[in-house]
């Protein structure tokens, strides 16, 4: 997984997400998910060519359940994109980097 990356939990999810200065897309995913391990790839290629721009951001929901609850995560991976402390979108299912790229651009 690339180091620019952030493994966010439920003790600091409002600080590195919701207060981000920049938009933040989340993954919420599980070591178990084969789909999310499918789309890391894309998140870590995402991460390198965003940097400065975005975060990306992964929450396991299997160790961070308020959160995961918090935002109705019902089937993983699902990914939530935040601007300014506000879900902007949401993507459930593996996708492409491309429509990965597409929810970024849209929100920048």
């Amino acid at each position: 997984m690339s180091d620019k990356i952030m493994q966010v939990g439920d003790a600091d999810f409002d600080t590195a997400v919701l207060q981000s200065s920049e938009p933040v897309l989340v993954d919420f995913w599980a070591e178990w998910c084969g789909p999310c391990k499918m789309i890391a790839p894309a998140l870590d290629q995402l991460a390198e060519e965003y940097d400065g721009k975005v975060k990306i951001a992964k929450v396991n929901v299997d160790h961070n359940r308020a959160t995961a609850m918090k935002y109705h995560v019902r089937s993983i991976p699902m990914l939530l994109l935040f601007k300014d402390g506000q879900v902007q979108q949401t993507q459930i299912g593996a996708v492409g980097k491309g429509q990965l790229a597409q929810m970024i651009d849209k929100a920048l």
